[in-house]
């Protein structure tokens, strides 16, 4: 053994990076290993250089519509390498930083591709081969490969966009979410297959920058995870945009021509095909659990996940998974959170499982959706009496000075006890405002407690307030 840790994680995204700055602070000596990029998808592929691409689409729409504000703005148009070039800086910069966070707290940074070769037995480390990284080279300062033992190891792995027979991605015509972000140019005609938060958010950066956008989603609903009432009104806010939306609808065949894709949609027991310069897979993602050497050490998985007790352990001891690779939801905070979880266990320290109905859902369209806890439907079918509160954005004065009226903050109570089961939102910023009931939520608040808060004026956070208010019968601005 070249060297030994107390904490090994394998992967360095939001999961594997906090989760080894979290172990380095509780005294452990702790490496992480990476193949690829420090951050991971989140931060050079997925989270952070989409947000970017969506904030030039942002100010790209402001300026179209500068008379609405009383200003002008002439000769209106975009660079789409500058775009891209801004989004992949972002990106650099932070990657930069996550290395910089992974020096200061003294955790080990390995480069390569790790194999898991024997689990650890009592007080007796395991064994981990690192072997050289196919894929990108190392940064400055790390290790390279060979062979590593830790007493406990974390495979924070992640997941890869899922890929349906057929449809292969050939970074040409059909693309994944990496192909979307770094486009030569802008296509004129764009298929989106999927509507969650990944397809809706390239459909929305897309449609604004020029393109017809068409959207195929199998279910009778787009973004299938929010509650109902919250999409029917995002799904008009699209159609109002110009986006084409057919739910219900299958991809059935994709034909590649020379200069577009022709895809074959049933619905309703009708064919239609539907031609577009582009088409973006966007059906979700798998874990990557393969050649970890898992199999061969008895660690349990189920659908391509790893199976945990919600404390990141699975069923061998001295094994851990956490992130996407230990199932949904696949989010870079939920990540992050289990990671903490994980190692505060392996420490010792008082630790219960993640609460997953408490963590916050957003996507980052226009107009944005945020959600936490129970919609109605689900709400109705667990047998709770509930109270249904709503505002609309057109009865709050900083939406309507900001030039967004159109949105709606939805609250959901149990009429017994009065517990916030969940809140969902569209419309301007609600990515932002989330957080509140969040935090309402994990303190257990109240109807009665978020009634008597006091909400500053003017935001757009009072609208949490009175949907709250309009659950009870008491709302004042509408």
């Amino acid at each position: 053994m070249s060297d030994s840790y107390d904490v090994l994680i394998i992967g360095a995204g939001p999961g594997g990076y906090v989760t080894a700055i979290r172990a380095a602070q509780l005294g452990f000596r702790t490496a992480v290993v990476d193949r690829e990029h420090l951050g991971g998808i989140c931060l050079n592929w997925g989270c952070i250089p989409t947000k970017a691409l969506l904030r030039s689409a942002e100010i790209f729409h402001y300026m179209q519509h500068a008379k609405d504000y009383g200003l002008s703005a002439e000769k209106i148009g975009f660079d789409a390498a500058a775009i891209v070039k801004r989004s992949r800086g972002v990106s650099a910069r932070l990657n930069g930083g996550v290395g910089m966070l992974l020096k200061k707290n003294k955790v080990d940074v390995i480069w390569g591709e790790a194999r898991i070769e024997a689990a650890p037995k009592g007080d007796a480390p395991g064994r981990v081969a690192v072997a050289a990284s196919q894929r990108a080279e190392a940064p400055k300062g790390a290790k390279g490969p060979g062979a590593y033992a830790a007493r406990h190891i974390i495979v924070a792995t992640g997941a890869r966009p899922r890929v349906l027979p057929g449809i292969e991605p050939d970074k040409r015509q059909i693309w994944t979410y990496y192909e979307a972000m770094v486009p030569e140019s802008m296509p004129r005609s764009l298929l989106v297959m999927g509507s969650g938060a990944i397809g809706i958010e390239f459909a929305s950066f897309y449609r604004t920058m020029g393109a017809e956008v068409t959207v195929v989603e199998l279910l009778p609903q787009i973004l299938p995870v929010e509650d109902a009432e919250i999409a029917g009104i995002a799904r008009k806010r699209f159609e109002k945009q110009g986006i084409r939306i057919l739910t219900g609808a299958k991809v059935t065949k994709v034909e590649k021509g020379r200069d577009a894709v022709t895809a074959t949609v049933e619905a309703d027991g009708k064919s239609q095909a539907i031609t577009a310069e582009t088409l973006i897979s966007a059906v979700g993602v798998v874990g990557n659990i393969e050649n970890l050497g898992l199999e061969g050490l008895g660690v349990r998985t189920d659908r391509g996940i790893v199976v945990t007790d919600g404390l990141g352990r699975t069923n061998v001891a001295g094994i851990y998974a956490i992130g996407d690779v230990a199932g949904p939801p696949m989010l870079a905070h939920k990540a992050e959170h289990e990671g903490v979880l994980c190692v505060e266990t392996i420490k010792g320290l008082p630790t219960h499982p993640m609460d997953k109905g408490k963590i916050p859902g957003c996507t980052y369209c226009q107009p944005q959706i945020a959600s936490v806890g129970l919609t109605e439907a689900k709400a109705r079918e667990q047998g709770f009496d509930i109270r249904v509160g709503r505002f609309p954005f057109l009865g709050n004065g900083k939406a309507i000075a900001l030039g967004e009226p159109d949105g709606l903050v939805k609250t959901i109570f149990d009429k017994k006890t009065g517990q916030l089961l969940g809140a969902h939102m569209v419309g301007a910023e609600v990515t932002e405002l989330i957080q509140g009931y969040v935090v309402a939520m994990q303190l257990e608040t109240t109807e009665e407690d978020l009634m008597h808060t006091v909400f500053p004026h003017p935001t757009l956070s009072e609208m949490m307030h009175e949907s709250v208010l309009d659950a009870y019968g008491r709302v004042i601005h509408v």
